[in-house]
This record gives structure tokens, sequence and C-alpha cells, in this order.
């Protein structure tokens, strides 16, 4: 497996375009608003979607436009996230008969997907006279970098990624893009993930593989505790890179699933490191735990702290809240056997021993704390297990952000 570029568009078949339509009045010029990702052939097709019991209409179209397992093609706004609004599942609609219009496919064949504020209603009219301009603008070059752009609302910088592997001696190329900064919670939070594969695959393993995956990467990232209305991963697979069809759970799949694992982990990952106001990305990773289930729950309460969060933001080497956080997850542990080290690209300290305080240099413990990218170690001494949860810190910017996003 190895990192190539080309984000969406880096699978064979496929084309994609961001475009400035005017979703939210008064918005520049130049922050693009509408994307749309499109393939040649039609693709199985595989989501995931939040698991808050308020879900966006274009989650409920995307769903009903789904049921047959194929699509070939995605259409996004940002600027608005067309949930609990007036006419919500009719806009929904009304962009995919848009896309379909601009090329000459049929509404049923589009994902859809809205992300902004909630309440307001869709300037639908907006999106519906971009879309032809959007069409006409997909291309193969630097068309994935301009749908990025398109999808980003508070998010400082663009989630792009790409790998391509041999799967039966074809060359198979798995490509994503990615939005997502604030209301990010486990379970899906305000994300879109939009990936393209050119690998031949049955929508049933492929919609396997991605439900897997997904509480493994993108349920594993906390920003701010927060589950969004309209979180959706989706994955299109065209078949043109011509491998023998995975119908199976062989060598073939599992190597497929390897890459898929990789593309989500990577996207989490940014979508942690890019949360509201974040200064750095904070991993927490718990070994020895007696089961998976056991080191998430712990891994997540650590994450998902807001005193956790807030001594990453000053580097400081509080291992108290850690301890805290793991106590109230009502994950089961024996605290005294309890090993805490913070880590960064500096190298590691020990805080922590058997659920007590140890002597350490509280200087370069700030040191390793001040990276952009620093990780929580801890290990149970109880088992075979390892997770890792991805958050960010909690800073003074969060709060200017959110509080006044919707005016």
């Amino acid at each position: 497996m190895k990192t190539v570029s080309g984000g969406v568009t880096a699978a064979k078949g496929f084309t994609a375009g961001g475009i400035h339509c005017g979703v939210k009045a008064g918005s520049k010029a130049e922050k693009k608003d509408l994307a749309m990702i499109l393939s040649e052939r039609e693709c199985a097709a595989a989501a995931a979607y939040t698991l808050n019991r308020v879900k966006a209409a274009p989650l409920y179209v995307t769903m009903e436009h789904l049921e047959d397992g194929v699509a070939r093609g995605i259409i996004a706004n940002s600027g608005n996230a067309n949930a609990c609004a007036p006419a919500s599942h009719e806009n929904a609609q009304r962009m995919c008969a848009a896309a379909a219009a601009a090329t000459g496919l049929a509404p049923e064949d589009f994902v859809v997907a809205s992300t902004g504020v909630i309440g307001q209603t869709l300037n639908v009219s907006a999106i519906e006279a971009g879309v032809p301009a959007l069409a006409a603008a997909l291309k193969k070059e630097g068309g994935s970098d301009d749908a990025a752009h398109a999808i980003m609302t508070t998010d400082t910088a663009r989630k792009e990624y790409a790998v391509s592997l041999d799967i039966g001696g074809k060359t198979v190329t798995i490509g994503a893009i990615a939005k997502g900064s604030g209301m990010i919670h486990p379970n899906m939070g305000t994300m879109l993930c939009f990936i393209t594969t050119d690998c031949a695959i049955t929508h049933d393993l492929l919609q396997e593989a991605l439900h897997a995956i997904v509480p493994r990467t993108f349920n594993r990232v906390t920003v701010d505790g927060d589950t969004s209305t309209n979180d959706m991963c989706v994955v299109l697979a065209n078949g043109m890179a011509e491998n023998p069809l995975i119908e199976w759970k062989d060598d073939g799949y599992t190597l497929f699933a390897q890459a898929l694992h990789e593309v989500c982990g990577y996207m989490a990952r940014r979508i942690a490191a890019d949360g509201e106001g974040a200064s750095r990305l904070v991993t927490c990773t718990v070994t020895d735990a007696r089961s998976e289930e056991v080191a998430e729950r712990l891994a997540k309460a650590v994450v998902g702290s807001s005193l956790v969060k807030a001594a990453m933001f000053g580097a400081d080497a509080n291992w108290g809240r850690v301890l805290c956080a793991m106590g109230y997850s009502k994950a089961p542990f024996r605290p005294e056997y309890v090993d805490v080290k913070f880590s960064s690209e500096l190298g590691e300290i020990l805080v922590c021993k058997d659920g007590a305080g140890v002597d350490f240099d509280e200087a370069r413990a700030k040191a390793i704390l001040s990276r952009d990218d620093v990780t929580i170690q801890v290990d149970l001494h109880e088992g075979e297990s390892t997770v890792s949860c991805w958050g960010c810190d909690l800073t003074y910017d969060y709060v200017k952000i959110n509080g006044d996003y919707r005016t």
C-alpha cells in the first residue's frame, strides 16, 4: 500500500468539482460551497450515518436512493445543514434533481449531503442555479481539491487522502475527502466523508467493510461531545480497476478492508486535529486492556474530558484528570494497576505508576505536551487489547467560534 495524490479523483473513472453559488447570504465569492463527485460508471454504494435521533433531510433522501445499493455521484453543500428546516426533504430532493438534470442521470443516482447551520431554510434556488456550472467544472486534476474546499465550514484545512494497492494483479485506488471540525463526538460528529474507489467489490461486502471500520475510526473521534444531525460517510466503488470481483471474504477482501481502514483512520485523525479552535491533536492509547470494548470506553472518556482537554491546551501534565475520566467511564479496570505516560515527538515521560504519582521533570513534561501532536498512554496491565481514540485540546477559540456561529 502506498500514498498517492488525487483524493477522490485518484481512482479511475471519477471526477469532482467545487464552486461558489451563494448558499449562505453574505458569503464571500471565493468560498466554495457546492461540491460534486461523479463516476463514469454505476457504483456499488455503501453508507454510514449519524446515530443522532434527529437526522437532517439529506440523510433520509440518501437512504432512499441507496436502497438498491448503487449510485453514480454525490452532491453536497456547505453553509446550511438543511436540517430541522422548512421544506428540507423537498430541498434535498431538488438538489438531486438539479444534479441529475446537469449530468443526464436520474435523481436517484445521487447521494446528497449538507453541512452548516441547523434550522434555517436552505437557499436551494442558489444551488439549482449553480449546478450547471458545477457539472461543467468537474475534472480529474484538481477536482478533488475544489470539492474538499467546498464542503468546509469551520475547518481550517482541507482533508484529502488516497492510497493504492495491488489486488489480484491490478492496481486498486481508494481516495477520500472529508470535513469536520466541531460538533464532533463518537457515533459520527458533524463530519462528512466521501470515499471513492475503482475496486470491483459487491455492495454487500462494501457495506460490511465500511460498517466494521467506521466504529474503529470515525466513531473513536471526539472534539466537543456533540453528535451532529448531518454526519455521513459514503463509499462509491465503480470496479474500473478490473481486479477480480471481491464477492467473498478472501485475501482480496482483507487487503481492501485494510486499505479502507487506513483511509478512514487517516481522515479521522485529521478531523480530530482540526477541531474548532484546536492547537493540538490529542491521542489516548489504552493498552493491555481486558477487551477492546473496555479499552475504547476508557480512551473515549479521556479524550472527551473537558478537564483533560483544557490541561492539554495548557501543556499541563495533570495526570489525575486522566484517571478521573477513566473512573467515570463505567468501564471495568483496576486503578492500582494503571500506568500513565505523556509522549510526543520529543519523547515520553512517566507520570503515574500503579495508580499513583511518581516524581517527574515538570519542565520536560510541559515541553513534550507543547507539541502539535501529543499522546496519552495508558497501560492497564490486565489483558491484550489496545485501542486509540482521538481528540484535541480545548481552547479559548472554541468558545469564540461557537458563541456566535449562527449569527
